[in-house]
C-alpha cells in the first residue's frame, strides 16, 4: 500500500504525517533522533497490509512540523506526551498500538508506563527501559562514556554548530558510520535527514529534547509504574551508543514482555534490517493476546 503525507493538527502543532491504510486501528510511530517520520518508511506498508491505518509524523521540532519551539521547556517530557495523546485523539481510533525507536521509543515508554491513552500493543526499538537505563548509568563506566554525546549536548551552541557544519556531515555520520550494513544509508538517504536537520531553528529543537531532559526530567525521573501493556522489545545487537546490559531488568518493569535480538545490526535497526524487523512485527502483532 502507498504511502501519503497529511497534515494533522493537535496540541497546538500541524504534524507532518506520513500515512498508510484506513480504519480505526491505528499504528503510531515515533521516531528518534536525528530522524523523522522517514525513518518508517519500510514499515507502515506492512502495518496497512495487517489492517491498520500507519501513523509517522515528524516530531515536534522536527521535519516539517510546525511551530518548532526554541525554548527548552518545550520539549520535556509532558509536553512530548501531550503530542503523542494529540494525535491519538485526532485519529479517532478505537485503538492503538505505539511503536517507537531511539527517543521516539523513550516517550512510547513513558507513554505506555503512565498510561496516558489505552494501548493495545507496544512496541521498542532499541531505547531500554528508562529506569534500566538510569541505573546502568550510574554503575557503568563504559555506558557513561556510550553516552558522552548526551553531556555535549547540553552546551549552548556547541551542538548546533557541529551537526549542521559541512552540509550537516556530522548527521550523515551518526547514521552511515554507525551502520554496520552501510549500504542501507546511500547518498539519498542521508541527504533527507541532512536537509531536515538544516531547517531553520532544526538543530536547535532536535537537541533541545536531550536538555529538557536533564533541566526538567519530570515523569522520567520516576517512580515507574508496571507496564500492563504487551510489550516487544526489538534490539539491534551491535549498537554503539546502547549496551546489552541496559536490557537487564526490562522484565521488573513490564508484565507482558518479548525480546527479539538481532545480531550484528546497529542502532538504526528498522532501516538497516527493515526485512527482519517486519518479520517480527508481523508474528508479535498478529498472535493473539
Amino acid at each position: 500500500m502507498g504511502i501519503i503525507t497529511r497534515t494533522i493538527e493537535a496540541n497546538g502543532f500541524r504534524f507532518a504525517v506520513d500515512e498508510a491504510g484506513e480504519g480505526d486501528r491505528l499504528a503510531l510511530c515515533l521516531h528518534g533522533f536525528p530522524e523523522s517520520r522517514f525513518s518508517w518508511r519500510f514499515h507502515l506498508p506492512l502495518l496497512a497490509q495487517m489492517g491498520y491505518r500507519a501513523w509517522a509524523p515528524d516530531l515536534r521540532g522536527y521535519g516539517e512540523t510546525e511551530p518548532r519551539p526554541q525554548d527548552v521547556a518545550s520539549y520535556r517530557i509532558e509536553r512530548l506526551l501531550e503530542d503523542v495523546a494529540g494525535l491519538i485523539d485526532a485519529s479517532g481510533a478505537k485503538e492503538v498500538t505505539l511503536i517507537g525507536h531511539d527517543w521516539g521509543a523513550a516517550v512510547a515508554w513513558a507513554f505506555a508506563a503512565h498510561k496516558v491513552r489505552p494501548l493495545e500493543r507496544l512496541v521498542i526499538m532499541n531505547v531500554p527501559h528508562p529506569a534500566v537505563f538510569a541505573k546502568v548509568l550510574r554503575s557503568s563506566p563504559r555506558q557513561l562514556l556510550r553516552s558522552w554525546y548526551m553531556f555535549l549536548f547540553q552546551i549552548p551552541g556547541l551542538p548546533e554548530w557541529l551537526n549542521t557544519a559541512g552540509d550537516a556531515r556530522a548527521i550523515r555520520r551518526a547514521f552511515r558510520g554507525m551502520a554496520i550494513d552501510k549500504s542501507r544509508f546511500p547518498d539519498e538517504v542521508l541527504d533527507r535527514y541532512a536537509r531536515d536537520a538544516q531547517r531553520p531553528g532544526a538543530m536547535t529543537a532536535m537537541v533541545n529534547w536531550y536538555r529538557a531532559a536533564a533541566r526538567h526530567p519530570g515523569l522520567m525521573a520516576g517512580p515507574w509504574p508496571r507496564i500492563e501493556t504487551p510489550t516487544l522489545v526489538i534490539w539491534g545487537e551491535a549498537d554503539a551508543a546502547l549496551g546489552l546490559e541496559t536490557l537487564d531488568g526490562t522484565d521488573a518493569y513490564v508484565e507482558d514482555l518479548t525480546i527479539r535480538r538481532l545480531p550484528d545490526v546497529s542502532h538504526w535497526v528498522q532501516q538497516e534490517a527493515p526485512e527482519a524487523v517486519n518479520v517480527i512485527l508481523e508474528d508479535w502483532l498478529s498472535a493473539p493476546r
